[in-house]
């Protein structure tokens, strides 16, 4: 049985009030952006919105794993931040 190796990608945008919440959240995850066998993680901050990128290579599964991993550093990160609505 063959592997798939299509690649799987994902984006989500997060609106924040203001560029500085934006890039405190980016610079906050940034550390997690280390580049994986099959998995690439991206993210830039532009006009008050952090926008990431996932780019996998092993499958959805790897893919919904790995936004799961980076949605909780993010909801970690504005706790921290004190930007939970």
């Amino acid at each position: 049985m063959s592997k798939n190796t299509a690649q799987s990608e994902a984006v989500v945008r997060i609106r924040y009030g203001d560029e500085a919440s934006a890039e405190a959240v980016m610079r906050a995850i940034s550390p997690d952006n280390l580049k994986a066998e099959g998995i690439s993680i991206d993210a830039v901050s532009r006009g008050g919105v952090l926008e990431v990128r996932v780019t996998c290579g092993r499958g959805v599964g790897s893919l919904v794993a790995t936004l799961d991993d980076v949605l909780s550093c993010i909801s970690a990160a504005e706790k921290a931040l004190g930007e939970v609505a």
